[in-house]
């Protein structure tokens, strides 16, 4: 997509930019209350975020984290969010691909998460498998995903 940059989190205002697009999505759109939306791990994980640039001006579109986790030797992959009106284009897609990437430069070639039931099929076609049973997850329905690189 022409405009598009996917990168790391550097700044504080592209940090804010993040955190627009998660609230955006997660509290405003999904009703997750605020308090859940934010975390202890949003100091030490690793975020990327979207940026589309149209008339020479940048806007945060979208974004994703990644953590590490020692227990197992995986990333793992969370808060991945893109604005309603910039779906559908593959930027999700594009995000997922960096963070495992990034994950990659460290080291870590499995890399967990917890979708939401109703988006498994898009993680499904980045090859992610289910595993173990759905739960509840800020009263939204999650399954554990995992995949191999």
């Amino acid at each position: 997509m022409e405009g598009l940059t996917i990168k790391l989190v550097e700044t504080e205002e592209e940090m804010e930019g993040a955190l627009g697009v998660r609230f955006r999505v997660f509290v405003a759109e999904q009703q997750v209350p605020a308090e859940e939306e934010l975390d202890e791990f949003d100091v030490s994980a690793t975020h990327a975020i979207a940026i589309i640039t149209q008339n020479g001006e940048g806007q945060v579109i979208g974004t994703g984290r990644v953590m590490y986790r020692d227990e197992d030797s995986a990333a793992r992959i969370g808060r991945m969010a893109v604005d309603a009106e910039w779906r559908h284009h593959g930027i999700g897609g594009q995000i997922l691909k960096f963070l495992e990437e990034e994950s990659s430069t460290q080291g870590v070639n499995t890399y967990v998460l917890n979708a939401q039931e109703y988006i498994k099929s898009f993680y499904a076609a980045h090859g992610y498998e289910e595993r173990g049973l759905p739960f509840m997850e800020a009263n939204i329905p999650h399954i554990l995903m995992r995949k191999e690189a």
